[in-house]
């Protein structure tokens, strides 16, 4: 039940996402549409100053992303001299525990003086690769600086006159970055959605697998039990009649042995030969009585030969 309710969950956040999704993606294009149409009206009105200006803000663009760079670079230059000195006094702790009298011998100390080390030269050379890096981008902003301000001193008319459409630009870029972000951040929350269905859905699969293996189970122990096993066989050779006192278990065998022998008996008296001449030298007290015997004597002497039919009912 509570793999269920998470699926549900997960089935209708999908849905309502997806929907919020789609709108944020229409509303997108429509901005996006809507900016080109003014800003290519902007553009046929100002005329060529456009593209004349056009290098001046680019400049701008690539001076901005360089300062940005040179700030990460600081940022790691900074990392690294921490790093750098925290091994260092690592390493000064460790000088002076393997220089103590009692630990000079201890291989503790002499491990981590090693490790400190280790971690000294690491972080040494993550500093000097960290300074090399925030002085080539550091050059770098200053060069793009220096292009912006001798662009802007070169195309002064037409950078002014172009402004309103670069201006108009930087609005629809700012409102469509806000909106494009909206559509990543649903995005997001769409894969994640899908990602507990997905989860929910495995679950409540070996969940089922589980109970279908214990049903079958069940199903195997049932059918290996024998029928009417409640009622034991082993009372039938119990005393019965205890009044008369006959032990008729210890008389009789079962019905199903019985049964087991009778067809032994039969399947043994089907395999012998047709002669029954034995039968002749019987008693009074077998099924033949002396007027049959008469009889067959008399047939046997009128006919001068005995035959016989086998009949056999089981």
């Amino acid at each position: 039940q509570e793999e269920l309710e998470h699926l549900n969950q997960a089935n209708e956040e999908i849905n309502r996402v997806e929907l919020q999704l789609d709108e944020a993606r229409t509303t997108y294009r429509r901005i996006l549409s809507e900016s080109a149409r003014k800003l290519n009206t902007q553009g046929s009105q100002l005329g060529n100053c456009i593209e004349k200006a056009r290098p001046y803000y680019e400049a701008r663009r690539l001076a901005k992303e360089a300062q940005q760079e040179t700030q990460k670079a600081a940022l790691r230059y900074e990392r690294a001299v921490s790093m750098h000195n925290a091994a260092r006094e690592m390493v000064f702790v460790a000088e002076q525990g393997v220089m103590a009298d009692k630990n000079r011998l201890d291989p503790t100390w002499q491990e981590m003086l090693n490790h400190a080390t280790c971690k000294v030269n690491e972080a040494e050379e993550e500093r000097l690769r960290s300074e090399r890096e925030h002085q080539r981008v550091t050059q770098l902003c200053q060069q793009a600086e220096a292009k912006v301000q001798a662009l802007q001193k070169s195309l002064k008319r037409v950078i002014v006159k172009s402004k309103p459409y670069f201006e108009l630009k930087a609005q629809f870029n700012q409102i469509l970055e806000e909106h494009k972000a909206k559509v990543t951040a649903l995005e997001r929350l769409v894969s994640q959605a899908k990602t507990r269905y997905s989860v929910a859905l495995r679950n409540l699969e070996q969940i089922s697998e589980q109970i279908h293996a214990r049903r079958l189970q069940r199903l195997i122990v049932r059918r290996a039990s024998p029928v009417g096993a409640e009622a034991s066989p082993q009372h039938a050779g119990t005393e019965v009649g205890v009044t008369g006192g006959t032990h008729l278990g210890a008389e009789c065998p079962p019905a199903d042995t019985l049964s087991v022998l009778s067809l032994q008996t039969i399947a043994s008296d089907l395999q012998k030969f047709d002669s029954v001449e034995h039968l002749l030298g019987l008693s009074d007290a077998t099924s033949l009585n002396s007027d049959e015997l008469e009889e067959r004597e008399q047939r046997r002497g009128g006919q001068g030969h005995f035959k016989h039919h086998r009949s056999i009912s089981l």
